[in-house]
């Protein structure tokens, strides 16, 4: 993701604009007539997945350790039942260069077509380029790409065992290349997104009979002192569906969620809104001073942070 902090007296002022706009939404239900499986989300079988990616070391692109990460997510989504499908491609990598990238699609209820997408990166950064200490270090990411994944696969494990599915299709889907051609994170100055817009430039592709309802981006969701803020671009591009869910999660987990909007962010939600999904995201984006450092380690992990965010995003895919 990408934060300019160029623009951060812009972000301040507009902060407190659309904190007004997030309070006047008007309030939507919570809850329809099938029941939310909430309580099966279980934060403890989320951190085993985080510490099975940190054991592949660095899921960058062209990295071992990225194809690893690829097979274990395939492997788990056939084993839940869902419709996998890979989205395979190039785009300008570094110096232009063609950069091979793999958006992978797990769906449940393929014939429904009032479709959700669920989204999440699961490649990482190369190095701890923010670490002051070991700037060439290794970036763990724990909490930055592997905690994503894990929310999305312990969530489909509770759509899988649920009595009854949600009233939309869901299409969980793992997105590549989101800390840019060098794989820097925020630090590469030429920093863009690779696999959202491509996957948003070919939605025909995956919904030839019209495109999502929404989606929901999540990304750094496990740090143990997390609060979760209402994001620009979520606010600008799905304002309802944002308070929906912020609303939604206050109920479930109230320490973990903050009506307080925050600045933009450029995440995979940007692409997807653009293309007409209108998309949100979810990112617990404080979380100095161990944002791409090596200490972005399972121990700044807690269940109860992937708890209150799984449990809210199920309760909001059975939300009317």
């Amino acid at each position: 993701m990408k934060l300019y902090p160029e623009r951060r007296a812009l972000r301040r002022a507009a902060a407190g604009a659309l904190a007004l706009l997030f309070a006047t939404v008007p309030a939507l239900a919570e809850t329809s007539g099938r029941e939310a499986p909430q309580k099966s989300f279980s934060g403890a079988r989320a951190m085993k997945d985080i510490a099975t990616q940190l054991s592949f070391g660095t899921r960058a692109l062209n990295a071992p350790g990225h194809g690893k990460e690829i097979d274990f997510i395939k492997a788990e989504l056939s084993r839940l039942g869902a419709t996998v499908l890979l989205q395979e491609g190039e785009v300008p990598g570094a110096g232009g260069a063609p950069q091979p990238i793999v958006n992978i699609v797990g769906r449940f209820d393929p014939d429904n077509p009032n479709r959700v997408i669920v989204g999440t990166h699961y490649d990482s950064i190369i190095r701890a380029y923010a670490d002051t200490k070991d700037p060439q270090g290794e970036m763990p990411g724990a909490n930055n790409s592997a905690s994503g994944v894990a929310l999305l696969l312990e969530t489909a494990r509770s759509l899988h065992a649920a009595a009854a599915r949600p009233p939309v299709g869901v299409d969980f889907v793992f997105f590549d290349g989101e800390e840019g051609p060098l794989a820097l994170g925020a630090g590469d100055p030429n920093w863009r997104a690779l696999g959202s817009p491509y996957f948003a430039a070919r939605l025909g592709d995956f919904y030839p009979q019209g495109k999502p309802a929404k989606g929901v981006v999540f990304d750094m969701v496990c740090y143990s002192g997390m609060v979760l803020r209402p994001e620009a671009h979520s606010l600008r591009f799905a304002p309802q569906e944002t308070r929906k869910f912020w609303e939604i999660g206050g109920k479930i987990a109230p320490t973990k969620f903050s009506s307080t909007a925050t600045g933009g962010i450029f995440d995979d939600q940007v692409a997807l809104s653009q293309a007409g999904a209108p998309s949100i995201l979810v990112i617990g984006f404080q979380y100095d001073p161990w944002f791409n450092t090596t200490q972005d380690t399972i121990d700044r992990c807690a269940p109860s942070s992937l708890e209150a965010v799984g449990r809210t995003l199920l309760s909001y895919l059975y939300a009317p």
